[in-house]
């Protein structure tokens, strides 16, 4: 049997494929029934899932591409269903509250948005604002940025008194990613 996506070497590590596949068994199955959204697997669930790294598994870039369609097509999914039910306008109102959630923590001063790490390392700093940057930019004067690049950011790490705790910019970047998808 062929594999669904490719496999690294003997000697690279890639996701385990069986979590891999028990998951995307569980999405096909869910997206099929049309089970997908509030009573089923969510784009959250897509955005948090994690697979372990093995010798031998799945090439991580691909799987996580299948991700990426998938949590889309789940958003797709729910966006046709609620305007359906509520219409076009509900759909903007809704986004747009949500949007409205994520622009207080980007009008603090750059260096103040999130704090810092309670202790040891968190993201730098710099890295974080420059991306939060971007998302002003997009908000205010209609910028150059996709939920694809919010949920690919990484950020170098840095000591605690130039770095943000990470969980909270997580959760804030999650959110962001929410309204984008939302609205591409």
């Amino acid at each position: 049997m062929s594999s669904p996506f490719p496999v690294v070497g003997r000697m690279s590590t890639g996701y385990h494929r069986e979590q891999v596949d028990e998951f995307f068994a569980r999405a096909r199955r869910e997206y099929e029934a049309g089970t997908v959204g509030d009573n089923g697997l969510t784009e959250a669930d897509v955005r948090s899932v994690a697979f372990d790294l093995v010798r031998g598994g799945y090439a991580t870039g691909s799987v996580d591409s299948a991700l990426d369609r998938l949590e889309a097509a789940i958003v797709q999914r729910r966006r046709d269903a609620f305007i359906a039910r509520e219409g076009q306008q509900a759909w903007m109102d809704r986004i747009a509250e949500l949007a409205t959630t994520l622009y207080p923590r980007l009008v603090r001063p750059a260096g103040e948005r999130f704090a810092p790490p309670e202790k040891g390392r968190g993201y730098d700093r710099d890295a974080v604002d420059e991306l939060m940057d971007r998302l002003i930019e997009y908000f205010d004067a209609n910028g150059d940025l996709t939920a694809a690049e919010i949920r690919t950011a990484t950020f170098p790490s840095a000591r605690r008194s130039t770095a943000y705790a990470e969980g909270v910019v997580d959760a804030y970047l999650d959110r962001a990613v929410e309204v984008l998808l939302a609205v591409e």
